[in-house]
């Protein structure tokens, strides 16, 4: 076997079994967890007075709801370390789907949408939702995501169900980052701009097994300390 084989392929392996060990949770993903709230609880507290204002803002510039929500791909712990499904589910989402809240920066468009990425320059933003976006902070409402155990504070970012399943098919080992509970910040965010070609996110893919490879406590304190500069630089997400 060629040693780029090799290495690869050990890669994969050590991926794939940090992978499976999250999944089957334990004590350390216990201790994850109580963290998580915790940390979720006090962000919370801390930005209350800004939500309401951002909430305040949404709805006097734009008609419609003032939080916005949509079905994302979560955490997938069907497959065990022999790789075999459990067979609970008829339709392969890749996880377990939720609903995600963002504060809204789009304006309202009668019917249901087609499931698309959304691009830096995109007409359909509002001007509050624009700075929004810039500052990441339509993200806040997913503090109430971590708390219902939809997601961590750090961890993949979840996708849409249909771009998920393109994605899955062209990117090898895609299905793996679904192995942990997707995050509001990640590895991927604070190291990579806008996705804007499958390219891109063949990188962010890398960063999030890289993340599930050495993830701990420690790991997910330093991605936090990295949230800030990434978005102060405009970067990520």
């Amino acid at each position: 076997m060629p040693a780029a084989t090799y290495e690869w392929v050990a890669t994969y392996d050590r991926i794939a079994r940090a992978a499976d060990d999250a999944a089957e949770g334990g004590p350390a993903e216990h201790i994850r967890r109580v963290i998580n709230v915790t940390l979720a609880l006090l962000a919370i507290l801390i930005t209350m007075p800004l939500t309401v204002v951002i909430g305040l803002l949404i709805k006097l510039t734009s008609p419609g709801p003032i939080l916005y929500t949509q079905a994302r791909v979560g955490v997938d712990r069907r497959q065990r370390g022999d790789g075999v499904p459990d067979g609970r589910r008829v339709v392969d989402y890749g996880g377990c789907l939720f609903r995600i809240y963002k504060f809204r920066t789009m304006y309202v468009s009668p019917g249901d949408a087609p499931q698309t990425w959304a691009t830096r320059d995109d007409p359909r933003v509002t001007p509050v939702g624009r700075v929004l976006r810039k500052l990441r902070l339509d993200e806040l409402p997913q503090l109430y995501n971590v708390l219902r155990g939809d997601m961590n504070m750090v961890g993949p970012r979840p996708e849409q169900p249909r771009i998920f399943a393109l994605l899955r098919d062209q990117i090898p080992s895609y299905e793996l980052r679904q192995r942990v509970l997707p995050g509001i910040t990640g590895l991927a965010q604070v190291n990579q701009a806008y996705d804007t070609s499958t390219d891109d996110v063949r990188r962010k893919v890398g960063f999030d097994l890289e993340y599930i490879a050495r993830r701990s406590p420690g790991e997910d304190l330093r991605i936090m300390f990295m949230t800030l500069p990434a978005v102060l630089r405009m970067k990520g997400w």
